[in-house]
This record gives structure tokens, C-alpha cells and sequence, in this order.
């Protein structure tokens, strides 16, 4: 059995499109696809707010810090706060918002795939739920809640809403 999306409408037809110009993942990849995004993220997600926190804990130069911050901030993935020490000047922490939380997922399921790679390393990081301690586990469900596998998925076009309605369509699935 294939593992496959299912293709609807014109896109039943791969040979007549591409979706290298509008398609929703690249958008995203393009913001958070690179390591340096990713370990900036991982270690807002394990705590750290400050610049220098970040930058130290992910293992990027500031220059490259700097710039990932400053898009995942325009993207509205994480806010800037401004803070001041006794003495010092202001500064910026870092925060996730309720967007950037939509990373989560994405977060836990590249450290269980790490995990689980080839020639894994001999000490890893264990993602459990702090209620009951058992191990996280990602999974897709659907608005109502069933599992979704890639064979259950179908792949549709249809014209992107504008933000707010998108918003405000997401949250009453959730409230239902």
C-alpha cells in the first residue's frame, strides 16, 4: 500500500504544475528551514529569552542569530520584548508565540528522528509529558480528531483566505 498523498482536481495531473511558486511548506522552510532557525527555535522551546543565550546555546554567530531572529520575529513565530537590567542598557528577549507554537510538533518529531537515525548517539534528550511522564509521541489528527495518515491525506488548491478569516475558521474547529 502506498503511503502516498491523495491528489485532487488539477493537481490529480503531476505533469501539468508545479508548486515551487506558492506551495504552503516551501513558505515555511524558507522561514524556519535551515539549522540555524531550527537550534534558535529548539532553544527558545528549552527556555532561553536572551540574545546571547540563544546565539551561545544554538551554536550560530551572532550575525546569523541576528538575522533568524529578526525574520521567525517578523513572521510573527516569536516576539520581541524589551527588558533592562540595573545599569544597563535595554535589550530585547526573545519569546514564542501562539504561531510559533505551531512549531512544536515539528520539534518533537525531528528529535525522535534524530533518535532514531543511524549511528545515533549514545546519550539523548527524552520529550515526556510532565502530567503523567510517558514518552511524547507526534501524530497528525484531522479537525476531528481521527489519526491521519499520508494515504488518508488529500492534497486539494483552493484560494488562500485572508488571514484573519483563516484564523477565525481554525479557532471554531477547535472550539467544535
Amino acid at each position: 500500500m502506498s503511503e502516498s498523498f491523495k491528489l485532487a482536481g488539477p493537481l490529480s495531473d503531476r505533469d501539468s504544475w508545479t508548486a515551487a511558486q506558492w506551495c504552503s511548506m516551501e513558505r515555511a522552510l524558507d522561514l524556519i528551514g535551515t539549522r540555524s532557525a531550527m537550534t534558535l527555535l529548539r532553544e527558545a522551546f528549552y527556555g532561553a529569552t536572551r540574545f546571547d543565550d540563544l546565539v551561545r546555546r544554538a551554536g550560530v554567530t551572532p550575525a546569523v542569530g541576528s538575522q533568524r531572529l529578526r525574520d521567525m520575529v517578523a513572521s510573527g513565530l516569536l516576539a520581541r520584548e524589551p527588558y533592562q537590567e540595573p545599569g544597563q542598557r535595554t535589550r530585547n528577549a526573545y519569546t514564542i508565540t501562539q504561531l510559533g507554537l505551531e512549531v512544536f510538533p515539528i520539534i518533537t518529531a525531528l528529535a525522535r528522528l534524530g533518535d532514531r537515525l543511524p549511528g545515533a548517539p549514545e546519550k539523548t534528550i527524552l520529550l515526556s509529558h510532565a502530567g503523567c511522564g510517558e514518552p511524547i509521541a507526534t501524530e497528525v489528527h484531522c479537525a476531528r480528531g481521527h489519526l491521519v495518515k499520508p494515504s488518508d491525506t488529500v492534497v486539494s488548491v483552493v484560494d488562500a483566505p485572508d488571514t484573519e478569516a483563516g484564523h477565525l475558521r481554525e479557532q471554531k474547529s477547535h472550539d467544535s
